[in-house]
């Protein structure tokens, strides 16, 4: 390849991470606030008898801080104190147990504060007849009303949706996908790396939200955000630096990072608990909506760097050195400050 070449790729390459760098410049003040909570809450009602029910609410935590949410019931029947209040690690649980209220069936579950979060909630309902119905509540909509009457069963495209909003508002994940779509580049190198991941965190994730393993969520979203500095630190230009396991095989950093990220995707179900009797295809839902949103935020970020580099002609200044260096310490600023948050978590 000729010097002519050379620069050409160069100029190419530094479009497409002076994108980056203003992309994460302009959402610096959101990627700040929202990774992460992006973990599901959880209100979970089961009816005893006739007018009797027992409401379980469980509330991610990071530390001791929660944010401003709390369950009702359109009978005003879970406005007064909880019966019992318990803190696991990562949840605050509070329980009540009601007697002679009224029928549930058509009931509205309407969750205050849920509109300032990106926290969805899960809602499950057993009827005393065992009857089980599941539902995904939503920023956008907190409020749903309950039909018992109806079919009941899990709703496949509150599962999917689940999966892709999970990933959508994972600063974090997304900037570990972001950072091996720089580093490699639009190629079929990125296609396999971006298998290797997701066959990693498919792994994972099955084991995890299925019981079969088990660790501390605060560790391993520490061990996600290390993770990030990583690809961080693999993207600083470092002329003369030998060619390292993560430029000469992406696949095997990510699916070894891969399997931490699952870990962090089954936090979001596992700690909640599967709805029971339809485990398997929950989790398969929750996994194919991941990917879904997984592709659509590669497919956005291709195409607005495309974009930026048509662009880039008409600029007057030469952004080469900036675009090389801006994105990898961007990068690596987000990410070292959620490793410090969730150490301080842990």
């Amino acid at each position: 390849m000729g010097a002519e070449g050379c620069l050409r790729r160069d100029a190419t390459r530094g479009g497409w991470l002076a994108l980056a760098a203003v992309l994460f410049l302009a959402l610096l003040p959101v990627c700040v606030a929202q990774a992460h909570e992006v973990r599901p809450a959880l209100i979970q009602i089961t009816e005893t008898g006739p007018g009797a029910y027992d409401v379980v609410w469980k509330q991610p935590m990071v530390g001791d801080m929660t944010i401003h949410m709390a369950p009702h019931l359109s009978s005003g029947a879970i406005d007064k104190a909880p019966t019992g209040e318990t803190r696991s690690p990562g949840f605050l649980v509070r329980t009540w147990r009601i007697s002679g209220g009224p029928p549930l069936d058509g009931q509205t579950v309407s969750i205050e504060g849920l509109t300032q979060t990106v926290t969805d909630v899960l809602m499950r309902v057993t009827t005393a007849d065992g009857k089980v119905v599941n539902d995904v509540i939503r920023p956008a909509d907190p409020m749903r009303k309950l039909a018992l009457a109806g079919p009941a069963g899990l709703k496949i495209p509150a599962y999917v949706t689940l999966g892709i909003e999970h990933i959508l508002t994972g600063a974090d994940h997304l900037m570990f996908v972001l950072g091996l779509l720089l580093l490699i580049g639009p190629n079929w190198r990125l296609v396999k790396a971006v298998s290797a991941f997701t066959v990693a965190h498919s792994i994972t994730l099955a084991l995890a939200a299925l019981g079969f393993v088990h660790f501390p969520s605060a560790i391993i979203e520490a061990l996600v955000a290390l993770s990030i500095v990583f690809v961080a630190c693999e993207l600083v230009p470092a002329p003369g630096r030998p060619e390292s396991l993560t430029h000469k095989h992406p696949w095997l950093i990510a699916f070894t990072f891969g399997l931490l990220h699952g870990l962090a995707f089954a936090g979001a179900l596992a700690e909640v608990g599967l709805p029971k009797g339809a485990e398997p295809q929950a989790l398969l839902l929750f996994n194919v909506g991941v990917e879904i949103g997984q592709l659509l935020f590669i497919g956005v970020a291709i195409g607005a760097i495309w974009l930026l580099r048509r662009a880039r002609a008409w600029l007057t200044v030469d952004t080469t050195v900036f675009a090389r260096v801006a994105p990898a310490y961007v990068i690596g600023c987000f990410a070292a400050y959620w490793l410090i948050e969730r150490i301080f978590a842990v």
